[in-house]
């Protein structure tokens, strides 16, 4: 179940917000507080963080910021029923994913939340595709990276030899191998793999 943690002062906006998400599917944790969030959660890296943006004590952007710190840092979702444009603005470009004023249309936030998901998923499966990547490079040999590296700016093998001094063979039987080590059969295929 995904879960969405839903952290404002204002106890009719949180159980409404409770109250909407639950009976969408969602598994909704309340926090009256920034400092309750952090006393209880594990920094919403297991869901979506909904946050009002002016509270008491710590604030939603200082709570924001807080959570930036983690890695990696969840989905942010402002609320506000303040309209305060600078700080949708100055939320929106630390990296916050979306921006609410209260009262909100109830389909277009539950679009927002889904959306806030789909983001997450993604950059989990691009950090896990860098991870993999990461791990295949460190496989290779200094000189295979070195032949890698003159494969990728498209130089014929004998090109290659002459650079590093090896016979155009050993150029051969190096780039045989880096292409076997990243786990591609081609050129094309290990250049997209490393622009991702």
């Amino acid at each position: 179940m995904k879960i969405v943690h839903v952290i404002d002062d204002d106890d009719a906006v949180r159980d409404a917000l409770g109250f909407l998400l639950t009976g969408r599917g969602y598994a909704a944790q309340l926090h009256e507080s920034g400092e309750a969030f952090l006393a209880h959660s594990r920094g919403g890296r297991d869901g979506v963080i909904v946050l009002d943006i002016r509270m008491p004590g710590m604030s939603g952007i200082e709570l924001f910021h807080e959570l930036r710190k983690t890695q990696p840092a969840p989905p942010v979702i402002f609320l506000t029923g303040h309209g305060d444009v600078p700080l949708a603005v100055e939320a929106i470009k630390a990296g916050a994913f979306d921006f609410r004023e209260k009262p909100f249309e109830e389909n277009a936030f539950i679009d927002a939340i889904e959306r806030a998901f789909a983001a997450r998923d993604n950059a989990a499966g691009e950090r896990a595709r860098r991870a993999e990547l990461d791990e295949r490079a460190a496989s290779l040999s200094p000189r295979e990276r070195e032949v890698m590296a003159l494969m990728l700016k498209d130089l014929p093998n004998k090109v290659i030899a002459f650079e590093l001094g090896i016979a155009m063979r050993t150029v051969e039987v190096h780039r045989a191998k880096v292409l076997a080590k990243m786990g591609v059969r081609s050129l094309v295929s290990l250049a997209a793999m490393l622009k991702g």
